[in-house]
């Protein structure tokens, strides 16, 4: 079997017979195809026909080219040539390219993730299995130089760009050969537009189809926050298939196209026609939130937009590696910048506004406070991105949280500092907020208990967060909330308990006969009253979380029901003989310990206590 190149010399040959003539022949048959003298060139289209009757056009330019020059060209033969040949690229363009769907680009993106071939790599191993099976046809073998031409003048690609085949090989032989002449003969500017126009509308076409709106950044800024975010999933989405998929293949048809035609830039200059008003609309969006006014619930969105456009950095920076497509690099990283600048003026802003809100009404049965729930989610989302913005965030608070000591630890890195300091700005928050309970010492520190109980428990809830936060201070915080429940005890019970003390109800005598009946009578009325008051009270606060509550009323009743059972024990049969005893012996140990169940239930209960047994 001869080789390629014996082929390609047979069939030069064969056209140079043909074209006896010489460029009087060349010139007749360009005259043949001139569409504006010729309602049948018109009509046609010479690469819809005879691969014989292309060829034979095409060795006609040439000799065109090499007779005359644009300059002294009366006949205007290369104007009407390469008139031609611009339609003809145009329609062969026009004809091979379609959008890919979003789906198949969705698929193509997935199968990232289990690829491990870089794009030159792949597209090498492809090109020796195929290069034994079809060098027959002239155009496949100039299809694999071409192939092999622009992959080797790359440099290595990450391996999360996946370029497609967007035009047919056959069509981009076509489309070189005819690129080739317009570039020898002074047309490059002309292919360059044909180009974009064509390849730019499958461009725009494509992101309609993975749902990216024309917006201008004012129109983003615009938008209600709600609406941004789900813009937000939808441009991470989109971003990724645009630059590792669409642009990246984008490129790769305008390598094969016009790399080593000698027109230096050419196919940067047409990739750059297609892509660069999609670039732009696309990185805009980006660019609107990284300008944004920034508000605390902003935060996460603006750091998944960082995390996606930081993914993708790399890959920007190698599809639009060209020297005329610096904009585009230069744009994505200031966005990158300004993205992180975004994140870490948010987080102080967030800092700023624990410390400062200063909300007025006490929450009912001091329960746990909105702003602590929303602080302790908040910070718990923060950990879920501390990767990310342990690198954004690299300075230390400036100042500790008021009334705290700050605790110092080398190893602890400054974002765990800063979330150290939230929850002490938010502690000092509630400490001021607790005071709002001014009438009731009580209901002021069971407030404190809950509330720093949620935090601890929010931490040691995320093993994310405790690790940052550190064991040192969890137990600074367990103890707070621990001596909150102490003094919480002290100021209700202590007085209950003070009822049952011996103090005042002996009188002077023996002791079995020294008992005041109407102080023990005073005495058990008082205790009543006080428990009553407790348990009306008391019921209607609440303790949310279900062990504390529950260890709380063990507490309770491990100090007040042995004290309790003790007093009736000793003092119950001097009044039990009495009229009316039950007025005042109202209450047997079963039934404190019945009541003790509706503390803490934020509800309201009938205004007796049930009693059990008398």
């Amino acid at each position: 079997m001869e080789p390629p190149e014996n082929r390609s010399q047979a069939i030069e040959r064969e056209e140079s017979d043909d074209l006896a003539g010489g460029i009087e022949a060349a010139h007749k048959l360009i005259m043949q195809w001139d569409s504006t003298a010729s309602e049948e060139a018109r009509e046609r289209m010479i690469f819809d026909g005879d691969r014989r009757e292309v060829d034979r056009y095409l060795r006609a330019v040439d000799e065109i080219r090499r007779s005359v020059s644009a300059d002294s060209d009366p006949s205007g033969a290369i104007q009407i040539a390469m008139a031609r040949l611009e339609d003809e690229f145009r329609h062969i363009l026009m004809t091979n390219s379609s959008p890919v769907g979003a789906d198949a680009l969705s698929d193509h993106l997935n199968s990232l993730s289990i690829s491990s071939s870089s794009r030159s790599g792949e597209f090498d191993v492809d090109e020796e299995d195929d290069s034994y099976q079809d060098e027959e046809d002239p155009r496949r073998f100039q299809e694999l130089e071409i192939s092999r031409r622009s992959s080797s003048s790359r440099r290595s690609s990450t391996t999360s760009i996946r370029e497609v085949d967007l035009v047919p090989s056959d069509a981009i032989c076509d489309l070189r050969s005819i690129a080739e002449r317009m570039i020898a003969a002074g047309y490059l500017r002309e292919c360059i537009q044909v180009y974009g126009s064509v390849r730019k509308s499958v461009v725009d076409a494509g992101f309609r189809q993975l749902g990216i709106e024309k917006l201008s950044i004012g129109d983003v800024q615009r938008l209600e926050w709600e609406a941004v975010e789900a813009k937000i999933r939808r441009w991470i989405r989109a971003a990724r298939i645009c630059v590792r998929i669409q642009f990246a293949s984008e490129r790769r048809v305008c390598e094969r196209i016009f790399d080593g035609l000698g027109a230096e830039d050419a196919g940067d200059a047409c990739f750059m026609e297609t892509v660069k008003g999609a670039a732009i609309q696309l990185f805009n969006f980006a660019e609107a939130i990284s300008i944004s006014r920034r508000s605390p619930e902003k935060l996460f969105k603006i750091l998944d937009l960082h995390d996606a456009l930081s993914d993708l950095l790399p890959d920007v920076s190698d599809v639009f590696r060209s020297g005329s497509s610096e904009s585009v690099r230069v744009q994505a990283a200031e966005i990158l910048s300004r993205l992180a600048e975004a994140a870490r003026g948010i987080l102080s802003e967030f800092e700023n506004a624990v410390q400062r809100e200063q909300s007025k009404i006490p929450v009912p049965g001091g329960t746990i406070h909105p702003i602590t729930r929303y602080v302790m989610n908040y910070i718990n989302l923060i950990s879920d991105y501390r990767l990310t913005l342990m690198e954004l965030i690299v300075s230390k608070p400036s100042a500790a949280a008021p009334e705290a000591e700050f605790p110092q630890s080398e190893d602890q890195s400054a974002l765990a500092h800063h979330m150290i300091w939230i929850i002490m700005a938010l502690q000092s928050n509630l400490e001021s907020k607790s005071k709002l309970y001014k009438d009731d010492a009580a209901l002021s520190h069971l407030f404190i208990m809950n509330n720093v109980h949620y935090i601890v428990q929010k931490v040691k809830g995320s093993p994310e967060l405790r690790e940052m936060i550190g064991d040192d201070y969890l137990k600074r915080l367990t103890g707070v909330y621990r001596q909150s429940a102490t003094s919480y005890q002290r100021a209700t019970w202590v007085k209950v308990l003070h009822c049952l003390r011996d103090e005042g109800i002996h009188v002077s005598g023996g002791f079995a006969s020294g008992v005041s009946k109407s102080a023990l009578r005073e005495r058990f009325k008082n205790f009543n009253s006080v428990f009553e008051d407790a348990h009306r009270i008391q019921s209607t606060w609440s303790v949310p979380d279900l062990q504390l509550r529950e260890e709380l009323r063990i507490s309770i009743a491990a100090m007040l029901l042995p004290a309790y059972r003790s007093f009736l024990g000793r003092f119950r049969g001097y009044l039990e003989s009495s009229r009316h005893s039950e007025m005042y012996i109202k209450y047997s140990v079963e039934d404190l310990e019945s009541a003790l169940l509706d503390f803490f239930e934020a509800f309201h209960v009938p205004q007796n206590i049930r009693r059990r047994s008398n």
